[in-house]
């Protein structure tokens, strides 16, 4: 048992990453993020779902502007290109990794 709001502070710079589950191919993190953050391209061989709790932020996913808000969701399948561009200090996000569940290319 945990609470998504202890210990919630943002770093002083950047994100941080807190495994809240990891159980099989099911990896639930925290994200915490500040407002002085370097923009960093992922492209991760899992799916991802990540929702944005609290805060606004502008992501960057395979080339395209995505806006979001508290509450926004959005689903990443794996390989997909995508980059945090502006965050507000403070925001917090819920990701959900799905391991093994990315389909091979043909």
């Amino acid at each position: 048992m945990g609470n998504l709001y202890e210990d919630a502070l943002p770093p002083a710079t950047g994100e941080r990453f807190d495994t809240l589950l990891s159980h099989r191919g099911l990896v639930i993190e925290r994200i915490v993020s500040t407002s002085k953050i370097e923009s960093q391209r992922y492209v991760q061989e899992q799916d991802e779902w990540v929702v944005l709790l609290t805060g606004e932020a502008l992501l960057e996913v395979a080339g395209r502007a995505v806006p979001l808000r508290a509450g926004d969701y959005l689903f990443l399948p794996s390989r997909t290109p995508h980059t945090v561009l502006r965050v507000s200090d403070g925001a917090m996000w819920l990701a959900v990794h799905l391991h093994g569940a990315a389909v091979s290319p043909a």
